[in-house]
């Protein structure tokens, strides 16, 4: 194998993982976002586990997290789209955190 084959193998290999990364974050900011909800809609354990595993599956509807934007904001009668996006963008940063953390 060449040096250029060996630069190709690893930039494909860091690809993937931070793509994998990414995925993860998202998923995780939707959890927390699904556990904000919930909570605000007075659900508590089971119930909360419960909903935020819906808000998890409501992002692959489409592409994008609109899907997600519009099931919360849906379900909660006091707060706008705006304010679903805006705290899950808060929440991807500190999914994004965590798994730095981690790993």
């Amino acid at each position: 194998m060449t040096t250029f084959d060996d630069r190709e193998n690893a930039f494909e290999a860091k690809f993937a993982h931070d793509e994998e990364m990414i995925f993860k974050a998202h998923a995780r900011a939707n959890k927390k976002l699904g556990l904000w909800a919930a909570e605000k809609m007075g659900k508590t354990g089971d119930e909360a586990d419960a909903y935020a595993r819906e808000v998890i599956v409501a992002d692959f509807e489409e592409a994008g997290h609109e899907d997600v934007v519009r099931k919360v904001t849906g379900d909660l009668s006091n707060v706008t789209a705006d304010e679903v996006r805006a705290k899950r963008a808060e929440l991807v940063i500190e999914a994004k955190q965590e798994i730095a953390n981690e790993g």
